[in-house]
């Protein structure tokens, strides 16, 4: 009995194969491959474009400031992108007119001041709202929470009143009492400290650590980067505030701000050269700050669209 032969022909020795393009021939996967690579490329550059274009939007306003202050103070308003030739005049003029070293210096310490106490407060709250449950505590959160929404006109005249019978008006501590505590670092805090290991915290304790040792010494080291992130932002909040130290403190020689305000914003309109001088001499500790925390701040927000 004659047995079938089931095997298929091999095919000849460099012809096409099936699936498999002869040679010279183009390959679907190739052209597959090809034009998803083209698409990749092209929106990687739009992408990227799109970036630079925001990017040169937000600096532009920068590095005119900066071109506006090194112009000779009769050529303040050449509307040439690069000023030639460099001058310090304007700066010069600044130091002259107000004590600007005083200013920023006041300013540092207020915004500092603010900055770390609201880390502070929110730390604590965010680490009591997270390694307790007690009843009442969504309530409560919520509540804590809900503060962030009440706008600055409802509690300015109550605080205002407070600080006048504390005698607190016209110092640097009026500006810096009312803004101890903020809900924006509870929430965020406490959204980093949910997804804190539980039993690193429950490990700690049974190795006899109190709460406040668990705390400096468990989770803060833990969470450096978020909270150098979150300083950075508390501390430009503080540093741009202007409403609330116009109102408390009244006087041109406190604060950065009501200096620049009250020096060269004149009734015959702004002293150009003077403030954006004095204007780029205020941006020098944010910038200081930034570098500083720099490595950590890029690091919580790349940590935190991982999660």
């Amino acid at each position: 009995m004659a047995v079938a032969d089931t095997t298929a022909p091999a095919p000849a020795r460099g012809g096409p194969s099936r699936g498999k393009p002869a040679r010279g021939e183009p390959s679907a996967v190739a052209d597959l491959a090809g034009e998803t690579g083209a698409r990749v490329w092209l929106r990687t550059a739009v992408g990227h474009g799109v970036l630079a274009a925001l990017s040169l939007a937000c600096v532009f306003p920068i590095y005119w400031m900066y071109a506006t202050s090194l112009r000779r103070p009769e050529e303040v308003y050449n509307v040439s992108l690069f000023p030639w030739p460099l001058s310090v005049g304007n700066y010069t003029h600044v130091w002259d007119v107000i004590p600007i070293g005083r200013l920023i210096l006041n300013t540092f310490a207020v915004a500092a001041l603010i900055s770390l106490g609201q880390l502070l407060v929110g730390l604590l709250a965010a680490y009591a709202f997270t390694a307790w449950r007690f009843r009442g505590q969504t309530l409560l959160y919520l509540a804590f929470v809900g503060t962030w929404l009440v706008p600055f006109q409802v509690t300015m005249l109550p605080n205002y009143t407070l600080l006048y019978r504390l005698g607190l008006l016209n110092t640097l501590a009026g500006v810096i009492v009312p803004n101890l505590a903020s809900a924006l670092g509870v929430l965020l805090l406490r959204q980093h400290m949910a997804s804190f290991p539980r039993d690193l915290l429950d490990a700690a304790r049974m190795d006899g650590r109190s709460s406040w040792s668990v705390l400096w010494t468990v989770v803060v080291p833990n969470l450096r980067a978020p909270l150098a992130a979150l300083s950075i932002v508390l501390f430009i909040n503080a540093w741009n505030d202007y409403f609330w130290p116009a109102l408390v403190l009244q006087r041109a020689d406190s604060v950065v701000q009501l200096g620049l305000r009250g020096l060269f914003v004149g009734v015959e309109g702004p002293d150009w050269g003077g403030l954006m001088a004095g204007s780029g001499l205020a941006c020098l500790p944010i910038f200081g700050i930034y570098l500083l925390l720099q490595r950590h701040v890029v690091g919580a927000f790349v940590r935190s669209g991982l999660k």
